[in-house]
Parts: C-alpha cells; sequence; structure tokens
C-alpha cells in the first residue's frame, strides 16, 4: 500500500472511529501529513481533549500518549509504536523523585512534561520548555527542585533569582548539537540566525539568537525577518518550518535524529487505527496525582 493509499484508508478508519491523529512536531513528514493536529505535547494534548473525538491517536512517545490521557480520561489514547519512550523520561523514577525530596524539605518539585505520569504524581506542578520560568516564578518558594532535565533548568535559573536545584537528566539529540558545529555552519551560511531549544547544553544557548520551544520556532520562523534560520532542535520540525515559510531557508544542525521519534510510520498508524492497538492507560491513583500536577501548570499559565 502507497503513502496516498494509506491516507486514504487511514481517512477512512477515523471517520468510523470517532477518532483524531497528533503528531509530534519531531515525527517523520509521512506522518505530519497524516495528522489533524500537529504541534508540541502538551499543546496536543490540550487540542485533542477539546474534540469530541472518542479515540486519539498519539504520533509521538510514550509520556506524551499519558499525557494525552490525563487531559481526556474517558477516551481510548493509542499509541502506534508502543515502544516508542523518551530516555529522558527514564532518567528519573517515581522513587528516585521521592528521594530527590527527602533530601530537600519542603523544596517543591517542578516536573518538565518530559517525565512519566508516575513521575508526575509525584511532583508538585509540570512545566513545558515554554513556560518553565514562568511556573518557576509563581511558587511561594525560594528554592525549586527542577526535574530530569538539567539544561532546561540551567536556562530557567538565568531567568529567576530563585535557586533552582537540578537532576542531572537530558536529552541525548539535543545535547549532540555543539557550538563548534553552530560556528562552522555560521561560516557556511553568513547571515543566518541561530535558534535552538533550551533542551541543548548552556554553550551552545550562549551563542543563540533564539532560545525557544519548537511553538517557540514555529512562531519565530514564522514572524521573523531572517531569511536563513539554523536550527537546533529534532531535524522532524524542519519539515514543518520549510511547509509554513517556503519564503525563507532553514539550515538544521545535523546529528539531530530522535531515533525514538522515528519509530512511528504512516504503516504503523494504520495498524494502530485498524487493530485499535496499543492502548495506552495510567492507574488512577498516578493519574490523580499527575493531572493536579498538570492542572496546577495550566492555572499558571
Amino acid at each position: 500500500m502507497d503513502q496516498t493509499q494509506i491516507g486514504q484508508r487511514v481517512a477512512q478508519l477515523k471517520e468510523e472511529r470517532n477518532a483524531v491523529i497528533l503528531a509530534h512536531n519531531y515525527q517523520v513528514p509521512e506522518v505530519q501529513v497524516l495528522a489533524d493536529f500537529l504541534g508540541d505535547s502538551l499543546g496536543l494534548s490540550q487540542q485533542a481533549a477539546a474534540t469530541d473525538a472518542d479515540v486519539i491517536v498519539f504520533c509521538g512517545v510514550h509520556f506524551m500518549a499519558q499525557t494525552a490521557k490525563l487531559l481526556s480520561p474517558s477516551k481510548t489514547v493509542l499509541m502506534p509504536d508502543p515502544g516508542a519512550g523518551c530516555p529522558m523520561a527514564d532518567m528519573i523514577t517515581a522513587e528516585q523523585t521521592r528521594q530527590f525530596k527527602a533530601e530537600h524539605p519542603g523544596a517543591p518539585v517542578v516536573a518538565y512534561v518530559n517525565t512519566t505520569a508516575e513521575v508526575k504524581a509525584e511532583s508538585d506542578i509540570c512545566c513545558t520548555s515554554a513556560n518553565a520560568v514562568k511556573v518557576v516564578e509563581s511558587l511561594d518558594a525560594d528554592t525549586v527542585l527542577f526535574i530530569p532535565d538539567a539544561n532546561l533548568a540551567s536556562w530557567v535559573a538565568r531567568h529567576t533569582d530563585k535557586e533552582v536545584i537540578a537532576w542531572g537528566g537530558y536529552c541525548p539529540t539535543h545535547v549532540r548539537i555543539n557550538p563548534q558545529t553552530v560556528e562552522f555552519m555560521h561560516e557556511e551560511h553568513p547571515g543566518a540566525v541561530f535558534i535552538v531549544h533550551p533542551e541543548a547544553r548552556p554553550e551552545v544557548l550562549d551563542i543563540a539568537d533564539e532560545v525557544a520551544s519548537t511553538g517557540g520556532m514555529v512562531k519565530f520562523a514564522r514572524e521573523a525577518d531572517a531569511k536563513q534560520i539554523i536550527v537546533g532542535t529534532e531535524e522532524g520540525l524542519v519539515y514543518r518550518l520549510r511547509r509554513e515559510n517556503p519564503d525563507k531557508t532553514f539550515y538544521i544542525v545535523p546529528h539531530t535524529v530522535c531515533p525514538n521519534m522515528k519509530k512511528t510510520t504512516p504503516d504503523k498508524v494504520l495498524a494502530s487505527l485498524e487493530n485499535m492497538q496499543y492502548d495506552v492507560d495510567v492507574a488512577q491513583d498516578v493519574a490523580d496525582g499527575a493531572r493536579r500536577a498538570v492542572e496546577r501548570m495550566l492555572e499558571v499559565s
């Protein structure tokens, strides 16, 4: 079955199942074009929750599908590839979160959305890369614990007077971006501006023209006067940037592929809808705690 046939069959099954397809910005182009909504993890979950769909097919990684389930507990949430995980999310467990809290009594825990539901349930509030500073500033505490991404925590610490104590997690894809490569790309493309995700190393953020979430990058690309942009995040975003801004040129920093984000394929999306696989669920006690942390963030935002 070719891409066109898959698209036709997926459209038919979406109607039959009353389903909605979500695709993260890092998905392969062939999956992005199948999606009803394209964006970042939390935004997608919010968009799906606002629909009357019975079924959500989340093309992303596991923690994202969990978040969709938290915000749409009555809907069926499917993952086309249940093996699509997030190394950063796996760098901290619920037990390690409890230990971290015990080492710093009284300090609230800010959990990046790139965490499992079990970790969110042990946290006080969640944040995204776009609202992390605002969330930290909203807390009535001089010291906060930030999990799991140390690089995002470092970025937040630059923009608040609060003490930010970070867990030692990181995104393997974003930490591969280094200043030397960026400088080389500037030499190759003089005049190009450099935008980067705050999951990158601090020394990379230091040389950026703009530090932004994937949603922030989409906005920057649309509104900026720059005609040439070097993009420092997972390469999947560039497909969307090029499609939405045909008058601009985008250069992706090399070696920025997340293998987990590439596990989902059109064939797997189709199989997920045909067979109603693979169902993502969150235990009730975990879901209640995790949902509170997410909802508290939404109140701030």
